[in-house]
């Protein structure tokens, strides 16, 4: 038995290996991302398109813009040393990281400020229950 993957898969195929929809796929395709091959109402897609939908479907998930994404992909040559793509990765990943960064600590900021006035929350309330019940008593 061989692991080798077949040279095409269908888009039914493509759907159940990368967990997307047609519809994504179809959309990717008009966005001119990925180019399966036409057989008449069906698409292909080659070992290409599933290297670029893996690619896309990572930069999606990092917050990449799907034109940053086209940038990245256009830029690759399956022959030279592709430095320039690497190093347009590499600011985009940096400037990426900083921002998802910065969205955390502001994250992380509103969450401790949460449960504090959470917290304080149900000490008042607690308070305002406790003097309700002393007032139920002395009445």
């Amino acid at each position: 038995m061989t692991n080798a993957q077949p040279d095409v898969l269908t888009i039914r195929e493509m759907c159940e290996a990368y967990d997307v929809t047609p519809r994504t796929l179809r959309f990717y395709e008009a966005k001119e991302l990925l180019f399966p091959i036409r057989q008449g109402t069906r698409r292909l897609f080659g070992r290409r398109d599933r290297a670029r939908l893996v690619l896309i479907l990572r930069g999606k998930r990092f917050g990449f813009s799907l034109e940053d994404i086209r940038q990245l992909l256009d830029m690759y040559h399956t022959e030279g040393s592709n430095q320039a793509q690497l190093e347009k990765t590499l600011d985009l990943g940096r400037a990426r990281l900083a921002q998802m960064q910065a969205q955390y600590a502001e994250l992380e900021h509103a969450i401790t400020d949460l449960m504090r006035q959470l917290t304080d929350g149900e000490h008042l309330l607690a308070g305002k229950r406790r003097a309700n019940e002393d007032n139920a008593i002395r009445d």
